[in-house]
């Protein structure tokens, strides 16, 4: 129970899915297929994981299932020992892009995060996050709500979707309009893409995070370039391995991309998709690596470091980090 500090989380990707089918029956919406016989979120692969997460977010229609989402995600959260999380929110699903619609989402979600913070929770920032491949122009439009609300709860910009939908310079424009308003830029590259996908997020959108980026590891020139730039690895262990892109704990290339320096973090993605919490995480690196505690304080200060939050808010946070590692 280390304190711990996640730096990518989709925020409808962590819905429980009791959660889930309970307000679908509150609504009376079928999103029957999305859930196995023990009552989990049910997927083959990561594009039919895309369909199951739009269907289980379907049923999330007003500010108040927000609210309601965003508590029980922060009480995951801070189950696992977590005190600082970022999270990724669409205005695709808040709202449809709509700059109006989306500030009433955005209001929800942040007084019931104000308020768990307050009463000694996670402290939350959100990540307005463009979804791939719902094409540029929808990206364009989800730019311009995250420039609009730009400020201390809204702190960054991503892109999040289908890596193999269209190029990271596609989006440049939307990237350049968040950039204007002072958001600090993450993007999900290195997953499926490839390690080409990484240097073209880096290239073409300037961002200082990557989200995943685990492919690099075939690259070992970028590698070191990574290394080199302090390019900071949103690394989610647990479910490259649910969906098959490595066969296990052991294969998995954080480590190695650790020893040769890079700056990697650890966070879960989609929590209950992929059968996993932050606490778990921990624990089967600590299996597999042989990480001790002091690797972990390790990454706890990089994910810190590099968390799109205000230099009180890092203080804040750092003296939680300094008291339990004392």
């Amino acid at each position: 129970m280390l304190p711990k500090i996640e730096l990518h989380l989709h925020l409808e990707g962590a819905a429980p899915p009791a959660f889930i089918r309970g307000l679908a029956r509150e609504k009376h919406i079928d999103i029957g297929g999305i859930f196995d016989d023990r009552g989990n979120y049910s997927f083959t692969d990561f594009w039919h994981f895309l369909r199951v997460y739009e269907a289980a977010t379907s049923v999330l229609t007003t500010p108040r299932d927000y609210a309601r989402l965003t508590e029980a995600v922060l009480d995951q959260s801070a189950a696992s020992g977590v005190i600082y999380t970022e999270t990724f929110l669409s205005p695709d699903f808040c709202g449809g892009r709509d700059v109006a619609a989306w500030r009433d989402y955005l209001a929800a979600i942040r007084e019931t995060a104000l308020r768990i913070a307050g009463q000694g929770g996670p402290v939350l920032r959100g990540i307005v996050t463009c979804i791939r491949h719902f094409g540029p122009d929808k990206a364009r439009e989800t730019a311009l709500c995250a420039a609009e609300t730009a400020g201390d709860f809204v702190t960054g910009f991503g892109i999040a979707g289908d890596e193999k939908v269209l190029a990271p310079r596609d989006f440049a424009w939307a990237f350049d309009c968040a950039r204007e308003a002072g958001l600090r830029l993450t993007a999900h590259a290195g997953e499926w893409g490839g390690p080409d996908s990484v240097r073209a997020a880096i290239r073409d959108l300037g961002v200082e995070r990557i989200g995943h980026g685990v492919r690099a590891i075939e690259d070992l020139a970028l590698v070191d370039e990574l290394a080199e730039r302090g390019t900071v690895l949103e690394v989610c262990p647990g479910s490259n391995i649910a969906l098959g892109l490595y066969p296990g704990w052991r294969q998995h290339p954080i480590g190695r991309l650790f020893d040769r320096g890079v700056r990697v973090t650890v966070s879960t993605d989609d929590p209950p998709f992929f059968h996993t919490t932050m606490e778990r995480e921990y624990a089967r690196l600590a299996e597999a690596l042989d990480w001790d505690d002091g690797v972990f304080a390790r990454l706890a200060r990089t994910a810190l470091d590099a968390a799109f939050c205000d230099a009180e808010t890092r203080k804040a946070i750092a003296r939680r980090l300094e008291d339990a590692h004392a």
